[in-house]
């Protein structure tokens, strides 16, 4: 017989399978997921969930898709933080320590209680590149924030009310369009799709039958 767990779903008690992702465990128990559902394997950041278990008093973070139910688990979810978002060109934004003082002043309120640090579903190590920002150490932050999905969970905790994700995507834009080295490869290859080198290739794929375009797919799949 399978083995049951209950969990807490905004507040309503359910019994699911022990197995069950956060999220599997909402839809066996009958919600409907429109929002805060988008990739189902951790990289977009949509299911930010918040959650406890019944005699622990640590608050603890992490992606629905990702995390497995467990026994008294009280989950609410976080599908949207309305995290500052100013507008920039980048042909006009420059990699200058006086940017982000512009753009995000906020950063240089950060306490260092290292809440968003602790609350990252991808376990980075934000206050240190908010830090970098600070400074602007632009590479360094961009380096350390790389893996960042914006699920805005950091954000929520901070007591400084910083945003941390477009902090980070803008220092992760400055590095590549003016400190990165290019990249001649990705040059090569934007070249090449502007000259039209591959439409040919794309067309005979186009017009392949559709039993074998779903073999290739399977075989695909069986060597990865």
């Amino acid at each position: 017989m399978e083995e049951m767990v209950n969990v807490f779903l905004m507040g309503k008690k359910y019994s699911v399978p022990s197995g069950l992702t956060i999220m599997g465990a909402m839809e066996y128990a009958g919600y409907q997921l429109v929002r805060g559902c988008g990739c189902r394997n951790g990289f977009c950041g949509a299911c930010a969930t918040i959650y406890r278990i019944k005699g622990d008093n640590t608050l603890k973070f992490c992606l629905a898709c990702q995390t497995t139910v467990e026994d008294d688990m009280y989950v609410a979810m976080l599908p949207f933080f309305p995290i500052v978002k100013p507008v920039y060109d980048m042909e006009q934004t420059k990699p200058t320590e006086q940017i982000m003082m512009q753009l995000y002043p906020e950063i240089y309120s950060c306490i260092g209680c290292n809440a968003c640090t602790k609350a990252c579903t991808q376990e980075l190590k934000v206050m240190q590149y908010i830090a970098h920002a600070q400074r602007g150490e632009y590479e360094k932050c961009a380096e350390k924030s790389f893996d960042c999905v914006m699920c805005g969970v950091c954000s929520a905790r901070c007591p400084a009310e910083i945003s941390h994700p477009q902090v980070a995507l803008l220092a992760r834009r400055l590095t590549g369009k003016y400190l990165a080295p290019e990249s001649k490869h990705l040059t090569e290859r934007v070249g090449e799709i502007e000259h039209g080198d591959f439409i040919k290739l794309l067309e005979d794929v186009a017009n392949k039958p559709i039993e074998e375009l779903k073999e290739l797919y399977n075989h695909r799949e069986i060597e990865q």
